[in-house]
Parts: structure tokens; sequence; C-alpha cells
């Protein structure tokens, strides 16, 4: 699925200073990734805050991100859960019109085995009317998708595609890299790590850092891409500290402080998160400013 190759991003949802969801925002965010090479879009992921979107608030994100795209982007929502049989019944309901893929999480809370892992992707697969990217976020879910059994999902069913891997492993990455069918991608979902991934034959990435800085990350991916390595390392280590900061008080506190230094959105975020702290907000905006 070479539209899946290159940087994505996990999109925020904006929201108004009375917490409700900015419209005009996410459309101003939607029109920002397209012009400056950004390949593709994740829609309601964790960046999103979509655990405390009702579903009335979900399917007006949706519609409003699919209009505004206009088919210029491929798409990809997010539809996880550690509900196996709920999660089933939501893909059999869910209007994916405007979608091309999925993006389903590795079930959070409940530990399973790697054989439950397995068990919990085999029915997804069969009730997903479109492909899937596997998404591994053990410092999220509490477990860890090792690699032969990503590779053994891979292997048994077509329409899983791809991994997004965030582990911040890079040596399990390499071993997915190695044990996956060539035309599998792993992605990474760890903005740090991108470069050596993508070096060591990863996809690419489903970022946070690129939305607020799609320019310069996704030249550097595509630079890495292409083999270009110490251009491509120039911008990693000029990103490095914007990276770390993002990150330093939770996501996504950290990229919504930088779309309001850039004008684009609030940083108003939904409890139990909290906005970027006021040394946070002034070192980000100072990288901006300096950059």
């Amino acid at each position: 699925m070479e539209k899946f190759i290159g940087t994505g991003v996990a999109l925020i949802t904006p929201f108004k200073e009375d917490q409700s969801v900015d419209v005009e925002a996410l459309r101003d965010l939607v029109k920002f990734q397209i012009n400056n090479g950004i390949d593709y879009i994740v829609v309601l992921g964790t960046t999103a805050e979509s655990a405390t979107l009702s579903a009335e608030e979900k399917t007006l994100v949706k519609q409003t991100i699919v209009e505004a795209n206009n088919g210029e982007l491929p798409l990809v929502l997010g539809i996880g859960g550690n509900h196996t049989a709920g999660l089933v019944q939501q893909l059999k309901k869910e209007n994916l019109e405007g979608f091309d893929a999925i993006l389903s999480v590795s079930p959070f809370y409940n530990k399973p085995t790697q054989e439950g892992i397995y068990q919990h992707f085999k029915q997804v697969s069969e009730n997903s009317p479109l492909p899937i990217i596997l998404y591994n976020v053990p410092g999220r879910t509490g477990s860890n998708m090792l690699p032969y059994t990503v590779a053994r999902l891979a292997s048994d069913f077509e329409n899983i595609i791809a991994i997004k891997e965030a582990a911040g492993d890079l040596v399990q990455a390499m071993e997915m890299i190695q044990q996956c069918p060539k035309d599998f991608l792993v992605i990474s979902g760890d903005d740090m790590i991108t470069l050596p991934m993508v070096l060591a034959g990863g996809a690419g990435v489903i970022s946070v850092i690129a939305e607020g800085f799609p320019e310069e990350f996704s030249n550097m991916v595509a630079l890495g891409l292409d083999r270009k390595v110490d251009e491509a390392y120039e911008i990693h280590y000029q990103m490095a500290s914007a990276i770390d900061m993002i990150f330093e008080e939770g996501n996504p506190a950290g990229i919504k402080s930088v779309f309001k230094k850039l004008g684009l959105a609030t940083d108003v975020v939904r409890l139990p998160l909290v906005k970027a702290s006021e040394n946070l907000q002034l070192r980000l905006a100072d990288f901006i400013d300096n950059k």
C-alpha cells in the first residue's frame, strides 16, 4: 500500500475555550497538512483525545476532516478497543466513507497473551471492510505485540497491511522488518526514532511532531527513504529538542501549544489532560521563533 509510505500525522482535535470542537480550526489544520507535504492523515487516534469525545463529536470530527480533505490525502480512521466483540460490531456499523484504512490499537488494559492479541486481530481482520494498520504502543496498552505475533498476522491476513510500531525499541522494529513479508509496512509511531527506523527498512511514520512542522519532518522522512542520510540527519537533529518538548508534559498538550503559537488552534485540552506549563510554552515558542 504505497499510499501509506512516507509521513502520516495523528491529527489533534482542536477545541474552543468552552471545550467544544472547533470545526473551523480543524478544517484549517487539514489544509495545513495538505499544503505542507504530509502524505496521509490519521483521524481519531490517541492524539485526537478520542477517549474524551462523545459519539456525536466523533461523527462531527470525521465529517469535517473528510470534507476538508476533499479526497486530497489518504485518510486512516482509528478504530480499536479492548472488547473484541464490541469492536467487531463497531466495524460492521461504522460509516467508513472517505477512509482508506483503519488503525487498530492492540487491546489495552486487559494485558492479553500473544495468542490473545492474535485472535483479537483475527476477528478484526475477518470483519473489517478496509485494510488494517495494527498499532503497538505498550506504554499505553500495558502489553507488547512481539515481532513473531506481528509477522504471523501479516502472513495470515492479506488485509493486515502495516503496523504503527511505537514501543520505542529500534531492535524490535528491525526484527519486525526482518520477519514480516516484504510488502508489509513497518511504520514508526515514535518521532524520535523515525529516521533510524526508515533507514533500517521502515516505511515512514505516523507522527505527532509532523503536524506542527509538516514541511520539515516530511522532508526528513523523504530524504531517509531516498537514503540521503546526512541531509536527513541534519533535519533530525534540528527537530530533536522539539520532539522531546512536545511529549514532555503529555500528548497532545505539547503539540497543541505549538498550534497556539502558530495561530492555528487553541491549546485547550480535556481533563484528565491539562495544558502545557508556561515554562514549556515559552521554550516551544522560542524553538519556533529561532528554527
